[in-house]
């Protein structure tokens, strides 16, 4: 029978670098309702705070979270902040508490979530912490009987990408990357110990219908109609004004490449005149020339997130209208009876 030879240091290490996908982020429901109670708090103030928990296979179990500190400008404010979160993990630490950062959680306005700064805090996270995510909670959407939540991570490619930092078309079109490649959502699952759920069973109210179900009911849907429209319209804006860098780019990459020619011509017909009078022909490209300057192409990093932004808002618009007239069609046919 032959025994298992020990493995190396290296061997291991190998093993652990090839760990399996994050599939599922798993939330324990207390963490939940801290999230949501941290965010309503402040609301419509923006708000973030750190996740504890553990990375086990595939799977992210999210124990614990606390809030941080209201975000100032002062870099002494900047400094208190750091010092609470070391604080909080030494304390919860000292009292056998899951202490493993594996990302934060941050609040929304009608998902207007997808930002420069995202990807910032996405890419210092990852300098630290192989596999982390961002649980985004929006409290204007959840007002309307929805849960919004949602748990995000980079794709591997886009962060690839990031670090180079080379938006360019060329780029984009070599690494097959497009604006929908940005973020990739991972499913959340909720769980709860067995005493938690017993205990949510003996709370159920034994009449079946309540005054949130009626709410549901309800027709009025404009204001959120009205503001997620609103933001839409910005964003068009903001995409039309980075296409506009855009044409400026090319109208200029244009007019280089005709006064790049023109002074071609003239080069190669004073050439001729140099070799028909026995001398030397000059070089037909002049680095020192500034029409053979290179011009810098505009990054697509905010044109993709503003994209990104404007088919988050389109499917908000689109879930609400669905809604309102799944209540129209259900209030015409009670009326019919």
């Amino acid at each position: 029978m032959a025994t298992a030879m020990p493995r190396s240091f290296l061997q291991v290490a190998a093993t652990e670098e090839a760990a399996p996908p994050l599939r599922v982020v798993q939330i324990e429901g207390l963490v939940i309702l801290k999230i949501i109670k941290h965010c309503k708090d402040h609301s419509p103030s923006l708000v973030t705070g750190q996740l504890l928990g553990l990375d086990v296979g595939s799977v992210l179990e999210v124990t614990n979270c606390f809030p941080f500190p209201m975000r100032e400008e002062d870099e002494e404010v900047e400094a208190d902040g750091a010092n609470y979160q070391l604080e909080m993990m030494r304390c919860l630490r000292e009292v056998n508490v899951d202490n493993n950062t594996v990302g934060w959680y941050q609040s929304t306005l009608l998902g207007s979530f997808q930002t420069v700064e995202l990807i910032e805090t996405f890419m210092n996270y990852q300098e630290n912490i192989r596999r982390c995510v961002c649980i985004i909670y929006d409290p204007s959407r959840s007002d309307q009987g929805v849960l919004a939540l949602k748990a995000l991570k980079l794709s591997d490619s886009f962060m690839e990408l990031y670090r180079s930092n080379n938006f360019t078309g060329e780029k984009l079109r070599e690494k097959n990357l497009s604006w929908v490649d940005i973020f990739e959502e991972i499913p959340i699952k909720v769980s709860n110990s067995a005493l938690i759920s017993a205990f949510m069973t003996e709370l159920e109210p034994d009449t079946p219908v309540t005054q949130c179900d009626y709410d549901r009911l309800q027709l009025s849907t404009s204001s959120l109609l009205e503001r997620n429209t609103e933001f839409l319209i910005e964003c068009m804006d903001d995409l039309s004004l980075e296409q506009q860098k855009f044409q400026f780019y090319y109208r200029s990459l244009s007019r280089q490449q005709a006064q790049q020619q023109a002074w071609l011509q003239k080069r190669r017909a004073e050439n001729m005149s140099r070799k028909a009078a026995g001398e030397e022909p000059l070089p037909e490209e002049d680095p020192a020339n500034p029409i053979f300057k290179p011009l810098p192409e505009p990054s697509r990093l905010e044109s993709f997130l503003i994209t990104n932004q404007i088919s988050n808002y389109c499917n908000q618009i689109n879930g609400v209208s669905g809604q309102s007239f799944n209540r129209l069609y259900l209030m015409k046919a009670l009326h019919e009876n």
